[in-house]
């Protein structure tokens, strides 16, 4: 549950009608050092640019007096109780009552003095604003050497791959948005991730985006960071695999599936000889299962990706919905059914080979050719029929949930 303590002077403000343009959100754990120095410039950035907004710091449970700080300086203070970043700033946003909203963290390696250029682009229609510690500069010490030269650019290379996002900063911690936009988001993530979600998000429902060059300084405090180099990384990277099916489980499961197929067409007619190396059954066999695991791969993405629609994690997707059209359920148990029928043949001209040998010992390397094609055309064909049922069922879940 969130308690919320309001400073007199805002109070007043929302008696008399007044609604502030732009709320500044800052989330707070522990950060007694800085905090004071960040509300300072944050209201000095409003009072010179003549911006009507008001302050709001999320605390997340800090036990060093930060929640005293806040309030002596005229912020409004919200205390979030369930811990994690994304939790405190959903919390503070929660209470915001301005139609742009600012965040950024409270341990001063922002510069909250420079707040005009987002509410400027924020102004002009954009969405999201993101900043950019590349174009504003890193100054010595303020990134550690693997975030800078691996973590953040790494992660924000494959949200540019994975999302065609615009963002060249993926994880700068000063952002701003507007309140319409921030609701259709629908965030969920409670961690570090939730700067992930937010941009990922933005560009997944074609918002508009624009990017302002922002300095990082080295922050004020003199304990250490919250964040977690190799946790945190893997967090954000976990976050953007299992948002994106296709880059997840689609382009590998197709690529599976090619690789295997083209292995069976090589080793189909009889062993073959690569550098010296000899290729046969079993390498006929491992070829068949690799295709195998891509299709249950590509499956797991359709179903990954409708389910996510289905839930509201994931936009509808306009390819995905005029596929559905063609691709029915129907349509799937005759393809299906078409496979098991080729496996059955193919299992009964085995067992003819094996009849004409009197039912005695068979040449493994030859009747496998055939058995282990027979074998994956039933598996493929009953994963096929069993997979378009359950599509069938989310789609019911789909219509349910919006009806006509």
């Amino acid at each position: 549950m969130q308690q919320v303590n309001t400073r007199k002077g805002s109070e007043d403000e929302r008696l008399t009608g007044a609604t502030p343009e732009v709320s500044v959100v800052m989330p707070c754990l522990n950060e007694a050092e800085t905090l004071a120095i960040c509300l300072e410039k944050a209201q000095r950035a409003l009072r010179a640019q003549g911006i009507n907004g008001e302050i709001i710091v999320a605390d997340n449970g800090s036990t060093d007096g930060s929640q005293e700080i806040a309030v002596r300086l005229g912020a409004r203070l919200v205390n979030v109780g369930p811990k994690g970043y994304g939790n405190a700033l959903m919390g503070g946003i929660s209470q915001a009552r301005g139609r742009f909203i600012i965040m950024g963290d409270a341990d001063d390696s922002y510069d909250f003095s420079r707040l005009l250029p987002f509410v400027e682009k924020l102004r002009e229609g954009y969405d999201l604003v993101m900043g950019n510690r590349r174009l504003g500069g890193i100054k010595a010490g303020a990134m550690p050497f693997l975030h800078r030269y691996l973590g953040n650019p790494v992660l924000s290379g494959i949200g540019r791959l994975f999302f065609r996002s615009p963002v060249g900063d993926f994880h700068c911690g000063l952002r701003g948005f507007t309140r319409s936009a921030y609701d259709r988001l629908d965030l969920q993530t409670t961690g570090m991730e939730f700067a992930s979600e937010m941009v990922v998000k933005s560009s997944l429902l074609g918002l508009r985006i624009a990017e302002v060059p922002t300095t990082l300084s080295p922050d004020g405090r003199s304990r250490p960071p919250h964040l977690r180099t190799w946790r945190d990384g893997w967090r954000h990277l976990r976050f953007m695999l299992l948002y994106s099916p296709r880059w997840l489980f689609l382009y590998p499961g197709f690529a599976m599936i090619a690789l295997g197929l083209l292995g069976m067409l090589w080793l189909y007619p009889g062993p073959r000889q690569l550098h010296g190396v000899s290729f046969d059954i079993h390498t006929f066999l491992y070829a068949a299962l690799l295709v195998l695991i891509g299709f249950q791969t590509v499956s797991c993405a359709v179903l990954a990706k409708v389910f996510a629609i289905s839930a509201g994690l994931l936009p509808e997707d306009r390819r995905l919905n005029q596929l559905c059209r063609y691709v029915t359920l129907e349509w799937g148990l005759l393809v299906g059914a078409i496979l098991v029928v080729m496996g059955l043949g193919a299992s009964l001209y085995a067992v003819r080979v094996w009849e004409q040998a009197s039912f005695g010992n068979l040449q493994p390397a030859q009747t496998l050719r055939t058995v282990i094609p027979a074998v994956l055309m039933l598996l493929l064909g009953c994963q096929i029929m069993l997979t378009s049922f359950l599509l069938s069922v989310f789609g019911l879940r789909r219509k349910g949930a919006k009806p006509a």
